[in-house]
């Protein structure tokens, strides 16, 4: 191979790009002049769009031209993906034999064995990827890929004015999309769990970013009248009005006004009446609706006002009925009914007409998933899994989806075998009532030790649950999901209504009331007062309420007044100091002293304790531990935090580790300080439904476990299995070990002797 020339002639397509009439016939260059200089079969380049995490085959020399524009493959997928995903050169003798190998039918690859993928960047940047392939028993050698190397660096430049003018040029809404190759190729997609479940329906795509689009683009057949229209506004008002009760029926604690937006846009005079002026100035009403609603939605995208923004949704959901509504006279316009739902953003509020409309699952794509979505979908019993993988949104609507969020597949299009297994698992599927049956009235260890074992509440819907299941006890009640889900704060008086209904449901048993614990990925759509560039390290949680004291003070004096004559407990998120916990302490008291000056019938002793998240806590938690009544220890934010790991960003999620030699640690140390002190230490985080962590937990003294509704049988079942003496040996294993590497191994052979 001729190196020195390559490099030269790659210096010079710099040049070359300044006056190339096109970005096509450049690459085309590029990939010529590097595989007759290294005298390779096939030389391609690949460009990432790090926005859908994906790469675009963009120009070859040796395979199907006509596959260019058209494959691509998500990052981290095939040795391609896989060599811009980890930053580092992929060389292999024969491609085929390796598991990362990816198969593209039509694109004549196949012919060649030894392979090479060298990652295009600019710093830390991604920017593409060239590949070169050569026949059977031409492999690289090591001179090849040190050049082949400074030759991909070289062509980072050339790559970066590529990507910048197809971003001018090329409109996304007009890139390659897999329309026509996705629902062929995607079979199977390995996601993530959100929440659990089975779900098989058709498939419908939600993508905000170009749902108004394509309705502007719709050519309507049928042509309406102004009757019609005012038809239509009358029959969606209709719809969102019965859809808002059913809400109401099924979630009293969350029936905000969710469907409120949409109601009050049907009723702008402003609204309707531009809409009227374009049908009586001969526009067919379709494309009228559309039209006048892309205007509102660019006057609100323009807005300062997060919370407006946030209203683009709310414009385009409408417009889409209204439309639906307008040219399907007398069918049913529930649009969700019976798909699976595919979407990449989702809110508190887009969850619950989903579950209102009686939506199947949903697949949400790319990303990581904030956790109150995940507790949201798990108390609305909604299957939801996070696939990395965009292609999806380029499946026709109606394609046959089967959700396993069991484990987090999704078959796309599946065969019959596949669907047999499914349906056996659902057989097998315990129902509640088989739950209810199969639990005991009391948690205890294979050697007898009794466990407590509470429910984590996030709607009311999920007492139901609790209760069937004979749960001990509240061991956390996130208060904040009436907060999160309505258009502004809940008033005393509504706080008041939705706690007595929990304590009531929960008679004779403890109930620990979370104080609100917003901000962060907890947003509050309605307050705007802070902008924020981290907001998981920002005014969220103790912050929030001990800086609006006002609000705080109704929250408490809510909690106080439903947890009359209750065995109750309040306790505080996000503490950080021991003078967090004295302020917070503080305002309980005096709504104490409020409600006993005013005559007001309510709990003057509640247990005050406090959640550990923070690392700061664990220095100073013998200090605290003669301070509070309880610790729950959210292990979510505690290993977020402990580990500087943001636990909703995908791209850092490998270094999520609840089983970090520090965690580990750090656990044992606030669980042997609470017990010295007499002090309660229960686990409420995700740790304590992980079965694998379930014999760390208590091996090192945690004798008090509080998990969503769904896993407290799976939970009792693993105690059951799990002797005292048994788990402080595993638990002493794991602590005795620095690196994370040997803790997994502890793991893995736990796991093979159950």
């Amino acid at each position: 191979m001729d190196s020195e020339q390559l490099l030269y002639e790659v210096n010079e397509l710099n040049h070359l790009f300044r006056d190339s009439t096109t970005i096509e016939a450049l690459l085309d260059k590029a990939v010529e002049m590097v595989a007759a200089r290294t005298h390779c079969a096939v030389c391609s380049i690949y460009l990432y769009d790090p926005q859908e995490r994906s790469l675009t085959l963009r120009a070859t020399r040796g395979l199907n031209p006509e596959s260019v524009g058209k494959v691509r493959l998500r990052l981290g997928q095939g040795l391609t993906g896989l060599a811009l995903k980890e930053m580092k050169t992929v060389c292999e003798k024969d491609a085929s034999r390796n598991p990362n190998y990816t198969f593209f039918p039509g694109i004549f690859e196949e012919r060649f064995d030894a392979f090479l993928a060298l990652p295009i960047a600019r710093g830390i940047s991604k920017m593409g990827v060239l590949v070169l392939q050569r026949g059977t028993g031409e492999s690289f050698t090591e001179a090849d890929v040190r050049a082949l190397e400074t030759v991909a660096s070289q062509l980072a430049n050339i790559i970066e004015n590529a990507q910048f003018l197809l971003g001018m040029h090329e409109p996304r809404s007009q890139r390659p999309t897999t329309q026509a190759t996705a629902a062929g190729q995607l079979k199977l997609i390995k996601g993530k769990v959100a929440s659990e479940g089975f779900a098989y329906a058709p498939a419908m795509v939600i993508d905000k970013q170009k749902n108004l689009s394509l309705l502007l683009q719709h050519r309507f057949e049928g042509h309406y009248g102004i009757e019609d229209f005012h038809d239509a506004i009358a029959r969606t008002a209709a719809q969102l009005e019965e859809l808002q009760e059913r809400v109401e029926s099924k979630l009293s604690d969350a029936a905000s006004l969710i469907f409120a937006a949409h109601l009050m846009i049907l009723k702008d005079k402003a609204f309707i009446d531009k809409i009227v002026q374009q049908i009586e100035g001969g526009v067919n009403p379709p494309v009228a609706v559309a039209e006048v609603s892309s205007q509102f939605v660019q006057t609100f995208l323009t807005s300062d006002n997060a919370y407006m923004r946030e209203k683009v949704n709310d414009i385009e959901d409408l417009a889409i009925r209204l439309v639906n509504n307008l040219i399907r006279v007398g069918e049913d316009t529930q649009i969700y009914r019976g798909h699976v739902i595919l979407t990449r953003d989702l809110y508190p509020s887009d969850l619950l007409k989903l579950s209102s409309e009686e939506a199947c699952a949903v697949i949400l794509v790319g990303g990581g998933v904030t956790s109150h979505i995940a507790i949201l979908a798990r108390s609305l019993s909604m299957p939801m899994v996070i696939a990395d993988n965009f292609d999806l949104l380029g499946l026709p609507d109606g394609t046959p989806i089967l959700v396993d969020a069991e484990i987090g597949n999704v078959f796309v299009d599946p065969d019959d075998h596949v669907l047999e297994k499914f349906h056996s698992q659902q057989r097998v599927r315990l129902t509640v009532e088989e739950q209810a049956r199969l639990i005991q009235p009391e948690t205890l260890t294979s050697d007898a030790v009794p466990i407590r074992l509470l429910a984590n509440i996030n709607l009311l819907t999920d007492v139901v649950l609790a209760s069937k299941l004979k749960c001990s006890g509240v061991g956390l009640y996130r208060t904040e999901f009436p907060f999160i889900i309505r258009t502004m704060f809940p008033s005393e008086a509504e706080q008041f209504v939705i706690y007595s209904k929990l304590v009531e449901s929960m008679r004779g048993k403890p109930v620990t009331f979370r104080t609100l614990d917003a901000g962060g990925d907890k947003i509050l759509s309605y307050y705007h007062d802070i902008q924020e560039q981290n907001p998981a390290m920002g005014m969220r949680s103790i912050r929030f309420s001990l800086q609006n004291r006002a609000i705080f003070s109704e929250q408490v004096r809510a909690i106080l007044r439903a947890g009359l004559d209750a065995d109750l407990r309040i306790m505080f998120p996000m503490i950080s100091s021991v003078d967090d916990f004295c302020r917070a302490r503080e305002v309980v008291l005096e709504s104490i002293d409020t409600l006993s000056r005013q005559g007001i019938a309510h709990n003057g002793k509640p247990k005050l304790g406090m959640m550990v998240e923070l690392p700061s806590v664990i220095e100073l938690i013998e200090d605290f531990a003669a301070l509070v009544e309880f610790f729950s220890i959210g292990t979510n934010d505690f290993i977020q935090f402990m580990l500087g790991v943001d636990r909703t960003n995908d791209s850092v999620a490998d270094f999520y580790l609840p089983h970090h030699p520090s965690v580990l640690r750090a656990l044992s140390r606030i669980v042997r300080a609470g017990n010295r002190s007499g002090r309660e230490v229960s686990v409420c985080g995700d740790m304590a439904h992980e079965q694998q962590y379930v014999p760390f937990l208590l091996g090192i003294g945690v004798r008090t476990l509080s998990v969503d509704p769904a896993y407290l049988l799976r939970i009792q079942q693993t105690i059951a299995g799990t002797s005292i003496p048994e788990a402080e040996a595993t638990a002493q294993a794991m602590l005795a070990q620095s690196r994370t590497c040997d803790i997994e191994a502890i793991l893995k052979t736990q796991a093979t002797t159950d």
